[in-house]
């Protein structure tokens, strides 16, 4: 199945709302680390209900915001989710992002960038977009040190990329991106319930819902436009 397919369905379905509610325990974190200035441009690549790139113009007063997503309705969902008219989203690939070269001050992406057919390659499409000095803050929860992400593949038709924080940083310079910064933010908001209610549906021990959400979390990396 395509990605386009696979998150029409999911954004038909109603999906998408429930991907902002579980990413947004780290995603306020990282967002608010993010050096957005008045005005700033922005892109939110694979914007999904486009929660992001809305948080950004409120909180950051961030300047015109493009939503980009592979999947027409889950673009089609975002932009009614807002009246704000510098907030606009379009359907396209992560392997030709349509914008001009250094057209963009700061990149977006959670949760999205492993579903790229070539990351390698998108990762030389955000150092070509984005300005002198721009920034990339790249989130993800499946990569290859959280083990519990593992299985993830399992359940979704579409290849993913399951890359290590040192493959992370390796690709960045690859692609001509300094990195700045990486780390991991731990999922605090989750409720962990007491070890008399193990095991869970999804969990067998206590100690591994522990370790997913308070220990690995999502991993953070930041690259910057030379």
């Amino acid at each position: 199945m395509s990605v386009r397919k696979e998150f029409d369905e999911w954004a038909t379905s109603g999906r998408d709302r429930g991907m902002e509610e579980r990413h947004w325990h780290t995603a306020k974190h990282a967002l608010a680390r993010m050096p957005v200035e008045s005005g700033d441009t922005i892109l939110d690549l694979g914007c999904g209900s486009g929660y992001a790139g809305r948080a950004l113009r409120d909180t950051k007063d961030a300047g015109r915001v493009y939503g980009l997503d592979g999947a027409p309705e889950m673009a089609r969902n975002a932009a009614g989710y807002t009246d704000d008219e510098d907030v606009g989203y379009v359907v396209g690939d992560f392997d030709a992002l349509p914008f001009a070269d250094g057209s963009i001050d700061h990149i977006w992406s959670m949760e999205a960038f492993y579903y790229a057919a070539d990351p390698h390659h998108t990762l030389e499409e955000i150092a070509r977009v984005l300005r002198p000095g721009g920034t990339v803050y790249c989130a993800v929860n499946y990569y290859e040190e959280n083990v519990h992400s593992h299985e993830w593949q399992e359940f979704i038709t579409i290849e993913m990329t399951r890359w290590d924080r040192e493959q992370y940083r390796e690709a960045f310079r690859d692609a001509g991106l300094f990195v700045a910064e990486q780390d991991t933010i731990p999922d605090r908001d989750i409720t962990i319930p007491d070890e008399s209610e193990f095991p869970l549906e999804d969990w067998d021990a206590r100690e591994d819902m522990i370790e997913r959400y308070r220990e690995f979390g999502t991993l953070l990396t930041v690259g910057v436009a030379p």
